[in-house]
């Protein structure tokens, strides 16, 4: 996400090298640069022209700080802008409410509200211990209800039942007079959508809301829309009372312009992102986290919290203690640690959270691709236990078939066993206390360094 803002932005920094002061003259370069990374990353037109002209002001007749370059200074000042325009702070769900606390969740026809329903289902249970009921209002779309039952089984969220025979006033009811017979502290509703914003649509949502009386509103957009955020929004925020936005699919889009957007239209603000298919997938949205990502500084505060959170601690304390005991970190070791970062959204995820990521060459980015992890972990699959524990077993005639079992190539086992050599090393490095040399080692790893995923 982001990617063609940052790397524009990126480009703004460098051409200011060597100025002592922010002036209308030097900076005007720059802010067209910063206008059409914005515009290419399909941020609404009124919302740029705000944007630009607040960073115009602020910028202009700025001294720049021995401790800064010029470009640093107004990157400065375009971070603090886009904070601004996405909300200062996170905000979180208002849940204080006696329950069950009802969350209706609107949006157009395959914006992902109901996966949002039940990623957000189970953001509350794992993160907020709150136990939580869904229901489907959505007595149009052929299996929308199936769907959301199959979800809230995944997640371990009561359901309601209902089918589309009922009128979702009635179904809405029901669903909250059995919410409090449960003592379910939160009721998540999916509302109808439509490939397109209709009056019969709205009217019917807005009926919903007056029965339901909701704590939370909050409005479902595809981050890919680009432009058309802007109209949806203003449809639905003029129809509804919203109270926050969950920006859906973002993993899937190198522009971003919808994130800059929605909140300026609607005033509301982004309470989630959601960056991937699976269930957990879905992060509560730092709009200081995120400016920071923009402008290529990435996000190690969410990188530390993804490793708390995702990482098997229990598998990471057994490895530690192997090693620490000089038995040998073998193939099957490195599958665990491949699946751990596939778990923790692969390497796009882990990369875009990493400072200096604008930085570095596309050719480099394009190497970072989790299908080169999971056929990774297909090679290592296709080895007996035996030959994982001893790689050294694994001589010419068996390469050829675990080649033919993971449907690879030799070459591409022969990849495989290289960087588990490169691992190994570092593993008994780190065993020796020589954590310094580790990180070199990975560095050597990382592609631009000594090797390179296949």
């Amino acid at each position: 996400m982001f990617d063609k803002l940052t790397e524009r932005l990126s480009a703004t920094v460098r051409s200011l090298s060597g100025q002592a002061r922010l002036t209308e003259s030097n900076i005007q370069e720059g802010l067209r640069e910063v206008r059409m990374a914005l515009l290419e990353a399909d941020v609404a037109l009124p919302v740029v022209k705000d944007l630009v002209e607040h960073i115009r002001e602020r910028a202009v007749g700025q001294e720049v700080l021995k401790s800064l370059t010029p470009g640093q200074a107004l990157i400065k000042v375009v971070q603090d802008e886009l904070i601004n325009v996405m909300g200062e702070a996170n905000e979180g769900l208002s849940l204080n409410t006696a329950p069950p606390a009802i969350v209706m969740v609107a949006g157009l026809q395959g914006a992902g509200k109901t996966t949002s329903i039940a990623k957000l289902a189970h953001h509350l249970k794992t993160k907020h211990k709150k136990s939580v009921m869904t229901v489907s209002c959505d007595v149009y779309r052929p299996a929308a209800i199936q769907q959301l039952k199959t979800l809230s089984e995944q997640v371990e969220a009561e359901f309601f039942p209902s089918d589309n025979t009922q009128k979702p006033e009635a179904i809405a009811k029901k669903a909250i007079k059995q919410a409090r017979v449960s003592a379910c502290d939160v009721l998540l509703m999916d509302t109808a959508g439509r490939l397109h914003i209709d009056d019969q649509m709205m009217e019917e949502i807005k009926q919903l809301h007056k029965v339901t009386q909701p704590v939370e509103t909050l409005f479902v957009i595809d981050s890919m829309i680009g432009q058309d955020a802007v109209n949806t929004a203003k449809a639905f925020n003029d129809a509804l009372p919203l109270t926050g936005v969950i920006l859906t699919k973002a993993d899937g889009d190198a522009r971003g312009g919808a994130a800059l957007s929605v909140r300026h239209v609607t005033g509301k603000p982004i309470k989630f992102i959601g960056m991937g298919e699976k269930i957990d997938a879905l992060e509560p949205f730092h709009p200081d986290r995120i400016a920071s990502r923009i402008l290529g500084k990435g996000d190690v505060v969410s990188l530390v919290e993804e490793v708390q959170q995702k990482v098997d601690h229990e598998k990471a304390a057994k490895l530690a203690k192997k090693i620490k005991k000089g038995k040998a970190f073998d193939l099957s070791d490195l599958k665990e640690q491949l699946e751990q970062m596939l778990g923790m959204g692969g390497l796009g995820s882990l990369m875009d959270k990493l400072p200096g990521m604008g930085q570095v060459p596309e050719a480099a980015k394009a190497q970072m691709d989790d299908r080169n992890l999971r056929q990774m972990v297909a090679i290592i699959n296709s080895m007996t236990p035996k030959e994982r524990s001893i790689p050294t077993l694994i001589n010419g005639s068996r390469r050829k078939r675990i080649a033919n079992g993971s449907g690879t190539s030799v070459q591409q086992v022969n990849q495989v066993m290289k960087q588990y050599k490169q691992m190994s090393k570092m593993m008994k490095k780190m065993g020796k206390g020589g954590m310094s040399k580790m990180m070199r080692g990975m560095g050597n790893m990382m592609p631009g360094g000594g090797g390179r995923p296949f």
